[in-house]
């Protein structure tokens, strides 16, 4: 994975930049980047199925990927997720991390 890379860890419905950082994702796409949002602690709470995350579906009909980490989901009782939205060990961000990308951490 290269490109950007977002660690989102805030609760999408509590935190008023949540918005915002999709909004930068979508911006970094559209400037040609690979864009991953990566979703841990709280920000898994988006990734449920059902959930009115209108960010989160937006991004991931434009082409950024949207995974979710697997232990985050697991300590919150979330079982499945979105189809949008891929779950996925750390072992994934630190990948990334290492590889290069881009990172912004929130």
């Amino acid at each position: 994975m290269t490109g950007y890379l977002l660690v989102e860890s805030r609760d999408p419905f509590e935190s008023k930049g949540f918005s915002q950082r999709c909004d930068l994702a979508l911006t970094l796409l559209a400037e040609g980047g690979g864009v991953t949002l990566f979703l841990v602690e709280n920000a898994v709470l988006g990734a449920r199925p059902g959930a009115k995350t209108p960010g989160l579906e937006k991004l991931a009909r434009a082409g950024v990927r949207v995974l979710a980490d697997e232990f985050a989901l697991r300590e919150r009782g979330i079982a499945e997720v979105a189809p949008n939205i891929a779950p996925t060990g750390i072992d994934t961000l630190v990948g990334a991390l290492a590889s290069g990308a881009k990172a912004l951490w929130n």
